[in-house]
């Protein structure tokens, strides 16, 4: 079994594993994206508010891997949703002529607006696949009533305690992917050590996180671990060579308990809409 790519609803294919660059510094970040690309993953995933782009442009161009073979996302901030050059901006420290998939990071501000800036580009070749994330409920449901284009994926938590059902079936009639952050329970020790991955583990020669990282493949979902470890990075993308059977899924569907690790919050979105970022500290 190897890596293979999920097709979004308007053809674009993804690869089904990238990393993640969340709370990585820019020089750090570049060196994981270097030894990510090295490594096989073809998927990279950063944000404006990671304060990394940079970082990721550089290691982008330095791993020597062609452009057109990686398929880079991030995520506009916010506060920049009602700026017209938001995504040439975010284009430019990306070092690239566009990206493959771009995102709403929040559902805070003008988010209607920003939503709409990211249709303009979709249109005009800047992005090739449009995305939103932690949307759900009412604001959810504005996007969707609103978006001429429907989003192709949305960035959300989810790991085997969490599956993010309400909102999953709410995007279901769209094809909407979900990729997921937080995918080993934001490090929790009671997910990582439930005695069904152990079992996996030791039947197919794999960690526990392997085997939960391939449950989310097999769950359908896009899946972005990060790490800076080049052995971590390594052992995360390690994870084609088995497949868990209907019953282990069944298994491991068992222990789902329907906790999350971040709540999103009224007064967090209100933070967020206020919170302008400083692009001059990425050098």
């Amino acid at each position: 079994m190897t890596e293979a790519t999920f097709k979004l609803n308007n053809d674009v294919e993804i690869p089904e594993m990238g990393i993640g660059t969340f709370q990585m510094p820019v020089d750090k970040a570049e060196q994981a994206v270097v030894d990510a690309l090295e490594d096989g993953y073809r998927l990279i995933d950063t944000a404006n508010g990671y304060m990394n782009e940079t970082g990721v442009g550089r290691g982008i161009k330095r791993s020597g891997v062609d452009r057109s073979d990686i398929f880079l996302s991030t995520k506009l901030w916010p506060t920049v949703y009602t700026d017209k050059n938001a995504v040439d901006d975010t284009l430019q420290r990306l070092g690239t002529d566009y990206v493959d998939l771009m995102f709403l990071h929040q559902p805070a501000g003008d988010f209607l607006a920003g939503y709409k800036q990211l249709e303009e580009a979709y249109k005009a070749g800047k992005i090739k696949a449009i995305g939103i994330s932690n949307f759900q409920g009412d604001k959810l449901q504005q996007i969707l009533d609103n978006a001429e284009i429907k989003p192709q994926v949305i960035q959300s938590e989810a790991h085997p305690y969490f599956t993010e059902d309400a909102v999953r079936e709410t995007l279901k009639p769209f094809g909407t992917r979900l990729m997921a952050w937080y995918p080993l329970g934001h490090g929790d020790k009671s997910l990582i050590n439930e005695p069904i991955f152990a079992q996996l583990g030791q039947k197919y020669g794999k960690s526990s996180a392997q085997v939960i990282l391939l449950w989310h493949t097999q769950m359908g979902f896009i899946v972005i671990p990060g790490s800076t470890n080049p052995d971590h990075i390594k052992d995360n993308h390690n994870i084609f060579d088995f497949t868990l059977t209907d019953e282990e899924m069944n298994q491991i569907a068992a222990i789902k308990k329907n906790i999350r690790y971040y709540t999103p919050s009224a007064e967090g979105e209100e933070r967020y809409a206020k919170m302008e970022l400083d692009f001059s500290s990425e050098k």
